[in-house]
């Protein structure tokens, strides 16, 4: 073949390379690349801690518990806002209300007047209040039988006593706190009647200096059993019974950690699984407002012993009055009327 001919072949092949270039559509990103999923936003939770704040080992902490539980199975995104005086509740709730939070979860009865107020103003935001009830439709309220498990582990104070003189430590002196001591003292009236029970208020659900400082008190004046419903409060408690060698009785969640050899048993009111559910509820789209009781029947109220400090015999009896409350055999008392008129049940 002659070079005249091959170089007409190359420029007959050249034009025809650039005439199949310039009719070729442009490429197609969207079919080059695979769909990806659209995410999905995740629902926002916001949490608004008591005075105790965070780390009371106790109240806020199992509140948030169980924020943490529907983060890790419902994938909410959870928020908090912590208080430093009642002064702060209501901006605070303001604040997640004015955000993308789809529930607002204030922790403690504290929050009562803020959280009707913050309800109305936000009528189309959902809201969960803990240990009181607040009227409006867009409020959950979140209430427990804490004179039940009270009781329950003052069956075990009234039992566990050497000296017949025994301890309560409440926060303030509220009548929700007034359900835990007059429970408490039933419970131990109806195993030990000639116990003394000694009842101080710290006027604090965060001030653990002076738990400690009533717990010595009481200790001095006899007391080898002491039981608190005072939050933070409760820490100072227990570490002068660690200090001193005297048993304390936790509440809320089980605080046998903070002194294993002197927490005798905790009272466990679940606070964790009532914000749980309500926060499901959000996530399913069956939210709504009213009362929702946790108790001994139901699984929200019970006592704990993760140290392993209890006797068979003592879970025994805990366990036998446990029974009776949950088959309705006798009302426990929650007021001071209820108590004077308090008669022991016979099992």
């Amino acid at each position: 073949m002659s070079k005249k001919t091959i170089s007409l072949l190359l420029v007959v092949m050249l034009v025809g390379a650039m005439l199949v270039g310039c009719s070729s559509k442009p490429a197609d990103d969207s079919a080059a690349t695979a769909p990806t999923e659209e995410k999905k936003t995740p629902v926002v939770m916001g949490m608004i801690s008591d005075t105790g704040g965070l780390g009371d080992q106790s109240f806020n902490d199992l509140a948030w518990a169980g924020l943490e539980k529907a983060a890790n199975e419902l994938g909410v995104e959870r928020k908090v806002l912590e208080s430093e005086s009642a002064d702060d509740y209501f901006p605070n709730l303001s604040s997640f209300a004015e955000s993308d939070a789809q529930l607002i979860v204030g922790v403690g009865f504290l929050f009562n007047e803020a959280m009707a107020q913050a309800a109305e103003k936000f009528p189309d935001k959902n809201f969960a209040i803990v240990d009181s009830f607040v009227d409006a439709p867009n409020v959950a309220s979140i209430t427990f039988a804490e004179n039940e498990g009270s009781f329950v582990v003052g069956v075990i104070a009234g039992l566990k006593t050497e000296t017949n003189k025994i301890g309560f430590i409440g926060g303030m002196k509220f009548p929700l706190i007034q359900k835990f001591e007059y429970g408490f003292r039933a419970g131990v009236k109806s195993v030990n009647p000639d116990a003394e029970v000694f009842v101080n208020y710290a006027d604090s659900f965060s001030d653990a200096a002076k738990g400690k400082e009533i717990a010595l008190v009481q200790h001095q004046k006899g007391a080898d059993v002491i039981y608190h419903a005072a939050g933070g409060v409760g820490v100072g408690l227990i570490q002068a019974a660690k200090e001193q060698n005297f048993w304390a009785i936790g509440v809320d969640q089980d605080q046998s950690a903070l002194a294993p050899e002197n927490v005798l048993c905790s009272m466990n009111k679940k606070v964790d699984v009532g914000v749980f559910q309500i926060a499901k509820s959000v996530v399913d789209g069956n939210f709504k407002g009213g009362a929702n009781v946790f108790n001994i029947a139901n699984g929200g109220i019970g006592y704990s012993d993760d140290a392993g400090n209890l006797t068979p015999e003592l879970k025994d009896a805990a366990d036998k009055y446990m029974q009776a409350i949950k088959d309705g055999k006798f009302v426990v008392p929650a007021t001071e009327e209820e108590f004077n008129a308090f008669e022991v049940p016979q099992l």
